[in-house]
């Protein structure tokens, strides 16, 4: 995996009662219970999909052999028709919480559950959506962690893999895609192969009036696949996609010397999807804004190839050998992140995948690493399933990247593919531990790897280093409560502001040396009023942040810096340093100011100036002279970028974000824009959510402005712009999505709650602070999954710089009872908040 709402109604059967009342996921013990009684052989699934558009038929045979004894099946449906067990019923009203308990003599036996499921618009289970552009619908299946059961009745947990084979009823005009090849021998009939063994959060089908394209590479057919309203998009697109995917095999294939296993390789671009992709054998989901309908950044199609490339390397890290439990579930993401940015480095156009990843991602695991509720990388003693989900984050993607990168270079590459290979080996179709695969590096020669796994993937959290100038000393701060000594070997970059001559071939002014770190001090004096960039390559994982004299210089310094890497290092250590109020937003914006107009990586900018607008102008003391300055900065950069490029679509991506109300008004009358820049409909609700927040346009322009061209990318701008006015109506608008009073769908909730906490507008947020604060212990009850999280994210006052809202939010997060996803979310984004209250604090905002 590389991350619409629907209100539950009052439940009219039993098994939906119980269903309403489901307190949690699978506990582990469960599972391992579970697994030691059951060997699945196989799962039958008769689908229809064309009898109704709120609910389908479901029924599920399932083949296993049991030791005997009790377990259950997990089952989520909308009503139960039967369930026979051996040819003789089992009594639907024993259906509790999704679990029917099932009691089972030694020897094989046959499951056939025949229910009715639910339709959902919450990107999870079956997800059923209308295209705004034309009214034509289109359904596609995420399985991922507890949303099988809401499709088809299964023991739901990844170390009970078994073959799947579907039988599909669609509409006529339908095409139907799933985990193996289909067959379509009737109008609306379709039969799908059976499938290689599955983990059940891997079961996908795809269906609906989906346009599609077909190749083959190497024996393997390729097909793509998006909305009917996108295909002019899509075909557009394909070449590149097709391309970037035959690479990408060739080169895993080179790797590890297995060739991938499961049939057709379909990519699925589908609407409203949650994640950035889902790896599912043989038709991986994508969100379907990666077909691009406007124009857009190469650092956007360095974000596409990493993802096609990371959810390929999933075939092999995860789908061929998978966790046995989601305390593994680094084993898929980290591997995946990892080798699929080394993927697209090495063998796309997109050789500079590396820099995109340091912008993008670092922080985003830097981060997640320093909150109270940082977590080991690997054995992160996850009990629930369901709890599991808050631990796909920055965690379990950049830093177990970034440790893997390390592993790899202290073994070496050779050691490192063959344990990889012997691990997909030994386990093959199979589940596999954290400990199974280090026991397959030993083997291929790595050594005794304990001190390793014991220093950076069984203990949390960051260590800090900077440089003491007076003492002559590099000091290392291990993370409170987790005191691992690690040591660490990095490069460093030194330069001064006032040499003129260049340092190491290729990075401007600056010249490299390598240090290593032991113990909590280590020697190392630069000369003399150099200014000093720990660790600009990423080599290693640590906060790292620049002193007082180096932040003085890079206003100078960055623009002659030639290495892209490096810049992205620099700009990650002055991120950190903000982060720990140890750089002034002041500062901020001087480098920026210095650095725009220079910077030849749209990725950088991309990434670079939404930080600055969501977390650095907003606490500045003349917010609007600073919002000037980089808006003339980004300007400047548009002037100076060749016409047309990509590269000067982001610096003016950064000019219009920072704009005044006229200039905005005039560039979306296509006046005055500099030569090559073209106002696309992506573009113009850029300028028009901007014009919102600024109170310069009212809620009847802005539906004007969707009635043009109602998509499903302009009504989330829509939502998102008409949130965003300073206005109560504005305020309310976004609310009533957030607590299901206006159905919503889970981009338009996201965006409606960005769009409420604009800075400058306090005068009209604060009241909402104490309705956040009342509505979250219930707002699981309106929420679930995967958007539960990303509203009470979206929607946090992220703008109410006072200490009694972080007390109110402490006590808010310690309440008894509260949903684990919503405390999670809750603490997590608490922290950010008050590391904006220590920057205003320390720089008089």
């Amino acid at each position: 995996m590389s991350s619409a709402d629907t209100p539950t109604a009052p439940p009219s059967d039993p098994a939906a009662s119980a269903e309403a009342a489901a307190p949690g996921g699978l506990k582990r013990a469960e599972a391992v219970a579970r697994a030691a009684l059951l060997d699945v052989e196989s799962y039958d699934l008769r689908l229809d999909l064309a009898s109704d558009t709120e609910t389908f038929g479901s029924v599920t045979t399932v083949r296993f052999t049991s030791r005997g004894g009790t377990t259950f099946v997990d089952l989520k449906p909308a009503s139960l028709r039967s369930v026979h067990l051996d040819g003789h019923p089992v009594d639907v009203d024993l259906l509790r919480r999704g679990r029917l308990p099932l009691e089972t003599t030694e020897g094989p036996h046959e499951l056939v559950v025949d229910a009715v499921m639910a339709f959902r618009n919450d990107g999870e289970g079956l997800h059923r959506s209308v295209d705004p552009a034309d009214g034509r619908h289109y359904v596609y299946g995420m399985s991922f962690m507890d949303a099988a059961p809401s499709v088809f009745a299964c023991f739901d947990q990844p170390d009970l893999k078994a073959p799947y084979t579907l039988h599909v009823t669609a509409p006529e005009d339908w095409v139907v895609i799933g985990n193996a090849p289909a067959t379509n021998p009737e109008p609306g009939v379709w039969e799908l192969e059976a499938s290689q063994p599955l983990s059940t959060y891997f079961v996908t089908l795809v269906a609906g009036p989906y346009h599609l394209v077909r190749d083959q590479h190497d024996g393997i057919p390729l097909g793509l696949s998006a909305r009917a309203s996108l295909a002019a998009d899509l075909d557009a697109d394909a070449e590149e996609l097709l391309t970037m995917t035959k690479q990408c095999f060739d080169e895993f294939h080179r790797l590890f010397g297995i060739r991938y296993p499961f049939g057709d390789y379909h990519q699925a671009f589908v609407p409203e999807f949650n994640a950035g992709a889902m790896e599912n054998p043989g038709c991986v989901t994508f969100r379907d804004q990666l077909v691009f309908s406007s124009k857009v950044t190469r650092g956007q199609r360095i974000q596409r190839a990493t993802t096609v490339a990371h959810e390929m390397a999933h075939q092999w890290f995860g789908n061929i050998t998978t966790p046995l439990w989601w305390d593994d579930l680094w084993l898929n993401e980290s591997f995946a992140e990892y080798m699929g940015n080394r993927v697209t480095a090495d063998v796309t156009e997109y050789t500079d995948a590396w820099v995109y990843n340091s912008f993008s991602r670092r922080q985003w695991g830097l981060l997640a690493d320093q909150r109270p509720s940082t977590h080991p990388v690997a054995g992160n003693g996850e009990e629930d399933a369901t709890a599991a989900l808050q631990n796909f984050d920055g965690i379990s993607y950049a830093k177990g990247s970034s440790i893997l990168k390390q592993l790899n270079a202290t073994m070496g590459n050779e050691v490192f593919l063959a344990g990889a290979v012997d691990h997909f080996r030994s386990h093959f179709f199979g589940n596999a531990t954290m400990h199974d695969l280090f026991a397959s590096w030993e083997r291929a020669g790595a050594g005794d790897l304990s001190d390793f796994t014991r220093g950076w993937l069984v203990t949390a959290g960051p260590d800090r280093i900077v440089l003491d100038r007076a003492a002559g000393a590099l000091v290392r701060t291990p993370p409170p409560g987790s005191p691992a000594d690690r040591s660490h070997t990095f490069r460093v970059a030194t330069a001064r502001a006032t040499d003129p001559a260049g340092g190491t071939a290729g990075t401007g002014p600056w010249a490299l040396t390598r240090v290593t770190t032991r113990g909590g001090r280590t020697a190392y004096e630069p000369e003399a009023g150099a200014a000093v960039v720990l660790d600009p390559y990423d080599d290693t994982w640590a906060v790292v942040e620049p002193d007082a004299e180096t932040l003085a210089q890079l206003p100078a310094l960055l623009p002659r810096t030639d290495d892209a890497l490096l810049r992205a290092g620099v700009w990650n250590g002055v991120r950190s340093g903000y982060h720990h109020a140890a750089v002034a937003p002041a500062a901020v914006v001087d480098l920026v100011e210095a650095w725009l107009p220079t910077e030849d990586s749209d990725a950088a900018i991309a990434f670079t100036v939404p930080w600055l607008l969501r977390d650095v102008l907003p606490l500045t003391t003349d917010g609007d002279d600073a919002a000037a300055r980089v808006h003339e900065a980004g300007l400047a950069g548009a002037l100076a970028a060749p016409a047309g490029s990509t590269l000067q679509l982001a610096a003016f991506q950064a000019a219009a974000a920072t704009a005044p109300a006229d200039r905005l008004e005039h560039w979306i009358a296509g006046e005055g824009l500099p030569d090559g820049v073209e106002v696309d409909d992506e573009l113009r609700w850029r300028l028009l959510v901007r014009l919102a927040a600024l109170g310069a346009t009212d809620r009847p322009a802005l539906d004007r402005w969707l009635a043009q061209e109602p998509t499903t990318r302009t009504r989330v701008e829509h939502a998102r712009a008409v949130a965003s006015l300073p206005e109560a109506a504005a305020k309310e608008f976004a609310w009533e999505r957030f607590t299901g009073a206006v159905p919503a769908t889970n981009y338009e909730l996201e965006a409606a709650g960005l769009g409420l906490w604009r800075p400058g507008q306090e005068h009209l947020t604060e009241p909402y602070v104490d309705r956040y604060l009342q509505a979250l212990p219930t707002i699981a009850e309106v929420h679930q999954g995967w958007v539960l999280g990303q509203v009470v994210t979206a929607f946090f006052p992220l703008t109410s710089l006072r200490d009694e809202t972080v007390a109110a939010l402490h006590a808010a997060a310690d309440a008894p009872g509260l949903d684990a996803t919503v405390r999670r979310r809750v603490v997590d984004a608490t922290d950010d908040l008050e590391h904006r209250l220590a920057v205003a604090r320390a720089f008089g905002a």
